[in-house]
C-alpha cells in the first residue's frame, strides 16, 4: 500500500529576496520615524516676554538676537504680572524683567531643556549687567569733577576710594513660576505616558475591529473601552505616581478622549477599507504622529513645520491637553479638545459610511443571485418547463 505525503511548495526565490527588502525597509522606517525628531530637534522659537525699561528692553533683545539667533520669539510686555500670566497661560515659556531688581522667569513645567535655557539666559544677563556696571565706574573714575580737580580724588571722598554701591552690578533673581510638580521633578513621568495613550487607543481599536460586529456594538464597545481606560490611566497616573494635578474628572475625559480618538480611527478605517485598515491606523498612529507629538520636548523645538503639525494628530494634542490641564489651568486647551474630539468623531463617520457601504454591497449581490436564480428557474428539473 502506498503513501503519499503533502509538501508545501518552496517559496519563488524573487519573492524571497522581495520580502527580505521589504522587512529591511520596514525597520529603517522605524528606526527614522522614532530617532529623526529627536536627532533633528533644536531651541528655537520660543516664547519669550521682555518688560522694563524701554532702553534695556532694547539693548537686551538685542544681544539676544545676536547671540541666540531664532532662539526666542521675543514679545513686550508692560509690566512683570502680565509676564507671569503670559508663562501661566503658555503664551511665554520665559521672561526677562529688567529694571532696578532684574529678574528671569521660567516655568519648569515646560521641561529641563527650557529651564536650562532660561538658566543661561539669567547668566548672560548677570554677565552683561557687571560689564555694563564696570565701564560705568571706570567712566566715572576718569572723568573730571565739576569745576576741574581731580574727579577720582572727588568721587572717592568719602568713600574710602570703594565705588560706590549703587555701582555695582545687581543680582539677577530666577524664579521658577510653573515648577514641576514633586512626584516627578525631571518631567519623565507624563512623558513616558505619552506612548501607553497611543498603544493603549491602537491596540483597543484592533480588538474591536476583529471581535466586534456590528457597527452600534462597535461604537458602544468603543466608548466603554476609551471610558474605563481613561480612568485607569487617570488613577495610575495621578492617583498612584502623583505625575498629574488638577481636576482629576477632566484629566480622565482627556486621557479618555485621546485613548477614543485613536481606537476610533482604526475601527473606521477598517471598517471603511477592510482589514487593510488596521496597519494603516497603526503607522499613523505610531510611526507618523507620536514620533511628532513633542512629548519629550516642545513641540516648537520641531524642525519646521513638523511640530505644528504634530499638534493635529491625536498624540500631540493630548500631550498637550494633559499638560495644559496638569500645570496651565488657565492656558486655552480648546484646541486640543477640538483636535481630539475631531479624531473621535472621524472614526465613527467612517464606521457608519463603511458599514452602509458593506450593506449595499450585500444587498447587490444577493438581488444579483436571486435574479440569476429566477432565470434558471423555467429549466430546474422537476418543473416541467424547458427551453429551446
Amino acid at each position: 500500500m502506498s503513501t503519499t505525503t503533502a509538501t508545501t511548495p518552496h517559496t519563488p526565490w524573487a519573492r524571497v529576496v522581495v520580502l527580505g527588502v521589504a522587512a529591511a525597509a520596514i525597520v529603517g522606517i522605524i528606526l527614522l520615524a522614532f530617532t529623526w525628531p529627536g536627532m533633528n530637534s533644536s531651541a528655537k522659537n520660543i516664547p519669550l516676554a521682555v518688560t522694563g525699561p524701554a532702553s534695556q528692553v532694547q539693548t537686551v533683545t538685542k544681544a539676544l538676537d545676536q547671540r541666540a539667533g531664532d532662539t526666542f520669539d521675543i514679545t513686550t510686555v508692560d509690566s512683570r504680572q502680565e509676564a507671569v500670566d503670559r508663562i501661566k497661560t503658555r503664551d511665554a515659556f520665559g521672561a526677562i524683567v529688567l529694571g532696578k531688581k532684574p529678574e528671569v522667569l521660567a516655568a519648569g513645567a515646560n521641561g529641563a531643556a527650557v529651564t536650562q535655557i532660561m538658566k543661561g539666559v539669567s547668566q548672560q544677563l548677570q554677565g552683561q549687567l557687571a560689564q555694563a556696571a564696570a565701564k560705568q565706574q571706570s567712566a566715572q573714575a576718569h572723568a573730571p569733577a565739576a569745576g576741574g580737580g581731580n574727579g577720582l580724588a572727588s568721587e572717592s571722598a568719602g568713600t574710602g576710594g570703594a565705588p560706590e554701591a549703587g555701582r555695582q552690578a545687581p543680582q539677577v533673581a530666577f524664579t521658577d513660576v510653573v515648577p514641576l510638580l514633586d512626584a516627578d521633578p525631571k518631567g519623565a513621568g507624563l512623558a513616558l505616558a505619552s506612548f501607553p495613550l497611543a498603544m493603549g487607543g491602537m491596540l483597543g481599536g484592533i480588538l474591536v475591529s476583529l471581535l466586534v460586529a456590528g457597527n452600534r456594538r462597535r461604537i458602544t464597545a468603543l466608548v466603554v473601552f476609551a471610558t474605563l481606560a481613561g480612568g485607569i490611566i487617570a488613577v495610575v497616573m495621578q492617583g498612584m505616581y502623583g505625575v498629574l494635578a488638577g481636576n482629576a474628572l477632566l484629566n480622565v475625559l482627556a486621557a479618555g478622549l485621546a485613548v477614543l480618538g485613536t481606537s476610533s480611527l482604526i475601527v473606521g478605517l477598517n471598517a471603511l477599507i477592510g482589514t487593510l485598515g488596521i496597519p494603516v491606523g497603526a503607522v499613523l498612529t505610531m510611526l507618523i504622529a507620536n514620533p511628532l507629538s513633542g512629548a519629550r520636548a516642545p513641540w516648537q523645538f520641531l524642525p519646521e513645520p513638523w511640530g505644528a503639525v504634530g499638534q493635529w494628530f491625536v498624540p500631540g494634542a493630548s500631550s498637550t491637553l494633559l499638560k495644559d490641564l496638569s500645570y496651565f489651568p488657565d492656558a486655552n486647551t480648546t484646541f486640543a479638545w477640538l483636535v481630539l474630539a475631531g479624531w473621535a468623531v472621524l472614526g465613527v463617520v467612517f464606521t457608519l459610511v463603511g458599514h452602509f457601504r458593506n450593506q449595499e454591497v450585500v444587498h447587490t449581490e444577493d438581488n444579483t443571485h436571486a435574479g440569476a436564480a429566477t432565470r434558471d428557474e423555467p429549466t430546474t428539473v422537476g418543473s416541467g418547463k424547458h427551453r429551446a
